[in-house]
């Protein structure tokens, strides 16, 4: 078994199937394999040295192109919304109309500033977002090995692609299904494209986006990279799916909600900020030893 999985952040619920899906990963080879991940707080850093890391819509809520106004505006409705988002007694087709009442109201804001495009890649250079700890393994590894890496996220794909960008890990291999900024003729946001993604409609971005999976029906192994139960359905649009391995980054709140991430993840890393789990999987997955 891999040494990593015996790190005191690490639970798994049942060892065995862990081992039997890491072996068959294995058996098949780098070629099976496909990666489906989650960013905000997943591939990046929920903390470091005590301090909250911004997700991709914190980066432009604390940045200079937003009005103190419209920052007070949007910090109301993250104290409003987000104890529902993480909120383990409430189901999650009670949450569904207010994320989407959320995100709306927020894009709604952010249009109004008229974000200037050629501004993002200076306000993501001055936040402190922060890719985990072994993010330029994980990355370049995937890369080498032809494996390719879907980031599903409910942030800011715009934001999203230019921090990965800044960390220089944006390889040929990353496909990103987003909310993406849509600016007119002189670059200014205007509005968001396409349908809306938030933390609990992944699953429709997903089967969306088929032809994307369809590309990769020989890729039948997945392993899936999460922080919310939301991100439990990233998987649903892949064809012939064989083996599944969830791996659960549980950064808050950890006592209340670690009952349902047992249940629902194969591997819950708790308030760890590295890729060093996720790493160690991918070396034992793709080694020929």
């Amino acid at each position: 078994m891999i040494s990593e999985l015996s790190k005191s952040s690490v639970r798994i619920g049942d060892p065995q199937k862990v081992e039997q899906i890491l072996n068959a990963m294995k058996r098949d080879g780098p070629n099976s394999v496909q990666v489906i991940s989650d960013f905000d707080m997943t591939l990046t850093r929920f903390a470091f040295n005590g301090r909250r890391c911004p997700t991709c819509h914190n980066i432009l809520d604390n940045s200079k192109l937003i009005s103190e106004d419209c920052k007070e505006q949007l910090k109301e409705l993250l104290n409003t919304y987000y104890p529902i988002e993480i909120d383990s007694t409430r189901t999650v087709e009670d949450k569904l109309p207010l994320m989407v009442e959320w995100w709306t109201k927020a894009h709604t804001l952010l249009v109004q500033q008229k974000i200037k495009k050629d501004l993002l890649a200076i306000v993501v250079r001055e936040s402190d977002a922060m890719l985990r700890e072994g993010y330029q393994f994980f990355f370049d590894h995937l890369n080498e090995q032809n494996i390719p890496l879907l980031i599903f996220s409910a942030g800011i794909g715009d934001v999203l692609e230019e921090v990965i960008k800044q960390a220089e890990v944006f390889h040929p291999n990353v496909k990103v299904f987003s909310n993406y900024m849509d600016f007119d003729d002189t670059g200014t946001l205007r509005a968001f494209k396409g349908e809306l993604i938030h933390t609990y409609n992944k699953r429709e971005g997903a089967l969306l986006n088929t032809g994307h999976f369809q590309e990769l029906h020989e890729r039948h192994n997945v392993l899936l990279f999460g922080d919310s139960i939301g991100d439990l359905t990233m998987a649903d649009g892949v064809q012939n799916m064989e083996n599944i391995l969830k791996i659960g980054y549980l950064n808050d709140k950890v006592d209340e909600r670690m009952q349902s991430y047992l249940s629902s993840y194969d591997i819950v890393l708790v308030k760890d900020e590295t890729m060093e789990v996720p790493n160690a999987i991918l070396r034992h997955v793709t080694s020929t030893q």
